[in-house]
């Protein structure tokens, strides 16, 4: 047995759980058909190999016609659900893990216009800001057709062979009927804070009944909603003593805030650059009052963090969700002592942003996530040793070398500058960025465990490749800033790159034009207004900065609001010129014959960049496959065969934004689906 506090069992009613590591209810967007079918399983699966204790699926499965899914969740109101679930739950037993599941109705926290089109229902009118609906007050017929549409769905994942359910209150409907921002019910379910949980105990009840008592139910719930005239510290307490003395829940799954806006979701779910467990000791405080299971997860991003939450008895069971989807294989590695290994999350959130927008959820640095089917979280070793040499040493050549070198191949990486990082050392000088570097870092140390080759401050030509007598060559130089955009003046604008890296000083009365809609804009931004400058972001798109997504957002806003900078949408930066000691921008719009003025002393330009591929097409010719990539083979896992001229030496590839300005995610999908097979 291992003395380490994260690797002790648990026991909860009847269920032993392995260790004390969880992965909680989310919802990655991966169901088809609103069914948990391949895609689903696989992910869940790979975690469940890799020694996790208990895997929460479901971000929320819907019971009921009327939560449609705004997630893409599963659909827990329909009966094939559950031969899809017991599947995933067969396979997650065969490897030694638990299974529970989620179930909500979401009440206000969706749209009318989805699905069947039903009115969107709540305990009161009250609107969602995120979602914008204006929900149908309750009537009685509504309530006790919920209580048991929560039952039947209950009655199906038993059926289905879950260890467990876990229904899930904050922001949704059984939480709409505590907080008196969102119930004026009157008598008996609205009022007395007894009153406003009788929707939920009523449901509990119902669960109990059809489900029986050594059914394993659980609820995930804010503590405290940290919002003026919201459900209070002292009345969450009240409820987690209410749900314990209940006798219908096993265990508390214990969050703090609320999600209503993107920027309470933030605080909820913190992003990089916010507080490592910031509700830890709030979680503990409800866990040592009450003396009931509980379980808690909000950034807890690495192993130290998770072993202090058991160690210390703060909670019962630590949740490290967003870090498995950075390593499904976390808990073997601490099985395994090689915590030096586990591959961090960086809290770049863009697995829920993503969400968030109706896409899947992809970590940034793990492009294996979520394509289990087709891509390796281990890489297998080659059965041909070969010699591939990589030109740029940004994320998508870092990850190009560490996935090759795994493959036991001899490695050869040039890079122009002092050390790796590419476009992510300018990400990550900004302090709340600075956590994107161990995206870098974690490579470098695979790289240097498996002996890769690294020719720093070499600007790599086509001797320089040639030298190295390679089998296979691949172009990771990326871009440069693209600024050359308006009908005149582009000789006096500076880019976004130039003020992140120091190159030019920020201005005291800035414009900044953002035509990528991406984090460049903003971060120059914080930094310009910082210095006390006056600050206007203008876009031609008619919300800014699309490519961050809202929780990204949020720290922004925090910042520069404080800072009056002001966003300018709608607006397309036409030209610049000199005008005495100032420079005057002119504005127009895409919608039509109007323009506007502004005199500043800086322009700063963001958009895009264009790929660095002169040394690509230097070696095109020299290659085998000309350059060219097999499509159909690349995006469904195959090989690439292409010999398009016999007499070339080497094959040659490109990936991330020497190809095209894209982001850091798609540069390492690049990498990873292009070498696994080299």
């Amino acid at each position: 047995m291992s003395n380490d506090p994260l690797l002790q069992p648990y026991r909860l009613k009847h269920l032993t759980l392995r260790n004390r590591i969880m992965i909680t209810s989310h919802e990655p967007a991966y169901p088809e058909d609103g069914m948990p079918k391949d895609r689903y399983r696989a992910y869940h699966v790979e975690r469940a190999k890799a020694g996790v204790a208990l895997t929460m699926t479901a971000g929320s499965a819907s019971i009921a016609r009327d939560s449609p899914p705004v997630f893409n969740n599963i659909l827990a109101w329909k009966d094939e659900v559950v031969g899809w679930m017991k599947q995933l739950v067969d396979e997650c037993h065969d490897h030694g893990a638990a299974v529970m599941i989620q179930l909500t109705h979401l009440g206000r926290r969706t749209r009318w216009d989805k699905a069947d089109w039903l009115p969107v229902i709540a305990p009161s009118h009250e609107r969602e800001a995120a979602h914008r609906a204006f929900p149908k007050r309750m009537e009685d017929w509504d309530i006790a057709r919920v209580i048991a549409d929560f039952a039947d769905a209950a009655e199906r994942m038993k059926a289905a062979g879950v260890d467990g359910i876990e229904l899930e209150a904050y922001g949704h409907l059984l939480e709409q009927f505590w907080s008196p921002l969102t119930n004026d019910l009157e008598a008996p379910y609205g009022g007395s804070l007894e009153n406003r949980l009788r929707f939920t105990t009523d449901v509990l009840g119902a669960i109990r009944q059809r489900c029986g008592p050594d059914f394993i139910v659980g609820l995930r719930y804010t503590g405290d909603q940290m919002q003026p005239g919201g459900m209070t510290a002292a009345e969450g307490m009240r409820v987690s003593h209410l749900l314990k003395d209940s006798g219908l829940v096993d265990f508390l799954n214990v969050v703090r805030g609320h999600i209503d806006t993107d920027a309470g979701l933030t605080d909820l779910i913190p992003v990089q650059g916010m507080r490592n467990a910031p509700h830890l000791e709030f979680a503990g405080d409800i866990r040592k009052a009450t003396n009931f299971p509980t379980f808690h997860a909000a950034k807890i991003p690495d192993v130290p963090t998770a072993r202090h939450a058991i160690d210390s008895g703060l909670i019962d069971m630590v949740g490290m969700t967003r870090a498995h989807m950075a390593d499904p294989h976390l808990v073997r590695k601490v099985i395994e002592g090689r915590e030096d290994d586990i591959r961090p999350c960086v809290g770049a959130n863009y697995c829920l942003d993503r969400i968030y927008q109706g896409g899947m959820a992809f970590c940034l640095h793990n492009a294996a996530t979520g394509r289990e089917q087709t891509m390796p979280q281990t890489i297998p070793a080659a059965p041909t040793k070969k010699r591939i040499t990589i030109v740029g040493a940004g994320p998508g050549g870092m990850e190009a070398a560490r996935v090759a070198a795994e493959r036991g191949h001899a490695v050869t990486v040039f890079e122009a500058a002092d050390r790796p990082g590419g476009q992510i050392r300018l990400t990550a000088l900004q302090e709340r960025r600075r956590e994107m570097i161990s995206i870098i870092a974690w490579r470098q140390a695979m790289c240097d465990k498996h002996g890769v080759s690294f020719r720093f401050n070499t600007f790599a030509d086509q001797a320089d490749v040639l030298a190295t007598d390679p089998d296979e060559v691949i172009i990771a130089t990326g871009g440069l800033p693209h600024t050359d955009v308006l009908e005149a003046g582009n000789d006096l604008v500076v880019s976004a790159w130039d003020i992140l890296s120091g190159d030019v000083k920020p201005g005291q009365n800035v414009l900044i034009y953002d035509d990528a809609g991406d984090h460049a804009a903003l971060q120059a931004a914080d930094l310009i207004a910082a210095t006390g400058a006056r600050v206007e972001i203008v876009t031609p798109d008619r919300a800014f900065s699309p490519e961050v997504m809202a929780m990204n957002l949020v720290p922004y806003m925090r910042s520069l609001q404080k800072l009056d900078t002001t966003f300018t949408v709608t607006w397309r930066l036409m030209s610049v010129a000199r005008d005495g000691n100032q420079l005057r921008a002119v504005l127009g719009s895409d919608y039509g014959g109007v323009t506007r003025d502004r005199l500043v002393d800086q322009v700063v330009v963001n958009h895009g960049t264009r790929p660095l591929d002169e040394l690509y097409f230097d070696l095109k010719p020299l290659s085998s496959n000309l350059g060219q990539v097999d499509y159909e083979a690349l995006t469904t896992g195959g090989l690439q065969d292409l010999r398009k001229n016999p007499s070339g030496a080497f094959r040659l590839f490109r990936i991330g934004d020497a190809v095209a300005a894209r982001n850091t995610h798609a540069a390492i999908y690049d990498a990873l689906r292009l070498v696994k097979d080299l």
